[in-house]
């Protein structure tokens, strides 16, 4: 029988920390029950919520299976609005099994992924955006990420959006005084000031939407791709911009086959660095491949760094990658074995995208940090990037329910200023924007909505 996550009436269980070695595990409980079945498990219980009693923990034969620390939550004042329990084990593989495994022969059951914070939504503790912020928060892999998940979990993106709703509601209501009073002693509203309002609200969504871009490198991180000859350094680099031997480096062309990634965390955007097969006329199968996957990542790169340990190198490979729309930054490689000679670039420079190349050692870290804020300038120009401290759109499903709702908006503002269409018809688009809102916020009761938000959340969360 498939259980259904949407019914509150079974208390769960499930472990909040990851199983493993470790000092601690976090067991948690939530539900109507949740209280009762721990009580029947241990031999202490905390005597207020919010209080905090160390107690044995038995199992259903009464044998003892860990000593825990026991924190009680009551019913609304707790994450999910529920009586809610947690256990702070010791850690190990067997501890929070254990006492997992105590708490589901006594009913409890097994909580799908996600299904706290499911609960949390159902119970109007959260709204969709905020637990969808709950997830990112958990997978964040930069501290722009994590910043910008912990402000949506704070609500910023929320009230930005009811802000928004209410303004199309305004609209809403001087269009219904439009139509119900058109003789009142002032007037019918005047066609302008509705005009004028409509287009302050396409402006705000047009403004939302544009930072769905930098919602989306900040989740993912900007693809920068090092792209070059065999031998020319790539790996050296890579290792070096990594911090550690991510790639192999010898003095043999051709030892990268496959791409290597590895994420740098900057300030604002993360960068997903990849290392890539030398690019080149490759006759064996395998060492095609590799280059094949190079060009694969070039084309979706965000920026290409054109690496090459020599002036001719680089304008070679800078030659190469210029048929692309991709940004192009010159990285001359090596720089600890020879001086950098710039006269032979200095002539090609209007062909080169990012002016004079970057001189850099993997050996002796000169000119690491300058190629770092090279890339961080260039994807943030690319992108246009926003302000992490503002509202950002970081879902497809966020993106998607702006540009409709943007969509909604626009066909009134052009159906009202030609009047090609009634008042109450011209309005049902308004309505509809509304309604796309509510939606993207909460304001749902649609299975396989939430089923979508929470399907890759871990479980205990």
């Amino acid at each position: 029988m498939r259980v259904s996550p949407l019914d509150l009436s079974e208390t769960i269980v499930a472990q909040a920390t990851p199983p493993g070695r470790g000092a601690l595990s976090v067991v948690r409980l939530s539900g109507p029950n949740a209280h009762a079945l721990v009580r029947g498990a241990v031999d202490r219980w905390p005597s207020a919520p919010r209080s905090v009693t160390v107690s044995h923990v038995r199992d259903a034969s009464g044998v003892d299976v860990d000593q825990a620390v026991i924190i009680r939550y009551d019913a609304p004042a707790s994450f999910t609005g529920e009586d809610s329990v947690e256990l702070i084990t010791h850690g190990g593989l067997v501890v929070a099994t254990t006492v997992v495994a105590a708490l589901i022969a006594r009913g409890a059951r097994l909580a799908l992924p996600g299904e706290f914070t499911r609960r949390a939504v159902l119970n109007g503790k959260l709204d969709i955006l905020q637990a969808e912020a709950t997830g990112d928060l958990v997978n964040a892999k930069s501290r722009a990420a994590q910043s910008v998940a912990l402000r949506q979990l704070d609500g910023g993106l929320s009230r930005r959006i009811l802000a928004l709703r209410d303004e199309l509601i305004g609209l809403e209501a001087l269009i219904a005084y439009d139509i119900d009073f058109p003789e009142e002693d002032d007037g019918p509203i005047a066609p302008a000031r509705i005009l004028s309002a409509a287009e302050r609200i396409v402006s705000a969504l047009e403004q939302l939407l544009a930072t769905s871009r930098t919602g989306e490198l900040i989740r993912e991180g900007a693809l920068v791709v090092l792209a070059g000859a065999p031998n020319v350094g790539k790996s050296s680099l890579f290792n070096a911009l990594v911090g550690e031997a991510r790639a192999i480096v010898t003095d043999i062309p051709g030892t990268t086959r496959d791409a290597i990634e590895a994420v740098i965390d900057t300030p604002t955007v993360p960068l997903r660095l990849v290392d890539t097969a030398g690019i080149r006329h490759a006759v064996d199968p395998v060492e095609r491949l590799g280059v094949e996957m190079s060009e694969s990542y070039v084309a979706r790169a965000a920026i290409v760094l054109a690496c090459g340990d020599s002036d001719e190198s680089i304008l070679r490979m800078s030659d190469a990658l210029r048929g692309s729309d991709v940004p192009i930054i010159a990285v001359r490689t090596k720089s600890d074995l020879a001086p950098p000679t710039s006269a032979q670039l200095a002539a090609d420079r209007a062909a080169l995208a990012a002016g004079d190349a970057i001189a850099v050692s993997a050996e002796t870290g000169e000119g690491l940090s300058a190629l770092l804020s090279a890339i961080s300038a260039a994807v943030s120009g690319q992108a246009g990037v926003q302000p992490v401290d503002a509202p950002l759109l970081t879902q497809e499903r966020h993106h998607y329910a702006i540009a409709r709702a943007l969509g909604e908006v626009r066909e009134f503002r052009d159906r009202w200023r030609s009047r090609e269409l009634p008042a109450p018809v011209a309005a049902v688009h308004l309505r509809e924007a509304v309604t796309t809102l509510e939606d993207l916020i909460g304001s749902v009761d649609v299975e396989d909505v939430l089923d979508e938000v929470f399907r890759r959340f871990c479980v205990g969360k």
